[in-house]
């Protein structure tokens, strides 16, 4: 399990009576791109906020980096390794970019206890750095997030993930608001993770997004996973089947 960065047993949670997943066997390995696709509803969001503990599980297992963890929150999680965009962005919007970048992993002068004094140029440069790095144009990074685009939100969420080297990148739905040109921008900062080898989880509906840059579909319906597939083993139409229920993977045949 060397290779592995992340692995799911069992996975499952439930809300009441409601089964949003139902015993998630999952895995990724180091440099692996893998897109999560399903219907609305499918599980798809439920099975990241488990893994990013943005929720606590009702019962299996998680294994990240070779070890069995159990997260109590999302920024124990983050701290070990899992950056995520969600949806929401979760930016602070009075804030500036490098503040947003920084935030809860600011650079101090010096730490003293109420006497800290923070590196404003140390962040800003760094923030200038992983801007370029992943070819994400802010035209003033000191310019509050409120004041920007949806389409620059989005990308200054993404280039906070791109900045840390984590050791897995998840991304939840990161192009559905978005434009073509910024749309464009962050399928490039995908592609430049993939070249630095980072693994990453993009939950998508766009098909030719999925085909364009992962390495595998796993398919979620009714809260279960349905199918799991080699991109060059498979065809838009077969995924689609696979989501609609007009098509079962015979492993996957007892569960649905």
């Amino acid at each position: 399990m060397s290779d592995i960065i992340l692995k799911t047993e069992g996975l499952t949670k439930h809300y009441g009576g409601v089964h949003a997943l139902e015993g998630a066997n999952f895995e990724i390995r180091k440099g692996e791109h893998v897109a999560i696709m399903g219907d609305n509803g499918a599980g798809k969001s439920t099975f990241v906020r488990q893994i990013t503990a943005v929720e606590q599980r009702t019962s299996g297992k998680i294994w990240f980096d070779g070890k069995d963890v159990e997260f109590s929150g999302p920024l124990e999680a983050r701290e070990a390794g899992i950056e995520t965009v969600f949806q929401n962005l979760a930016l602070a919007d009075a804030l500036n970019v490098p503040d947003n970048l920084f935030l809860g992993r600011e650079i101090f002068k010096f730490k003293l206890g109420p006497f800290s004094i923070l590196d404003y140029k140390a962040m800003r440069e760094a923030t200038l750095a992983s801007l370029e790095k992943t070819g994400v144009k802010i035209p003033n990074v000191n310019n509050a997030i409120s004041n920007m685009s949806g389409g620059q939100r989005q990308c200054v969420a993404i280039a906070r993930t791109a900045t840390f080297h984590s050791k897995l990148t998840i991304m939840d739905e990161p192009t559905a608001a978005l434009g073509v040109q910024e749309t464009a921008q962050v399928e490039n900062i995908i592609r430049t993770l993939k070249e630095a080898g980072e693994p990453l989880i993009l939950i998508s509906h766009n098909m030719r997004q999925v085909f364009d840059l992962v390495d595998r579909i796993v398919v979620f319906r009714r809260g279960r996973i349905v199918a799991n597939l080699r991109k060059e083993d498979t065809s838009g139409e077969d995924v689609v089947a696979y989501i609609t229920g007009a098509k079962t993977a015979p492993e996957y045949a007892e569960e649905a």
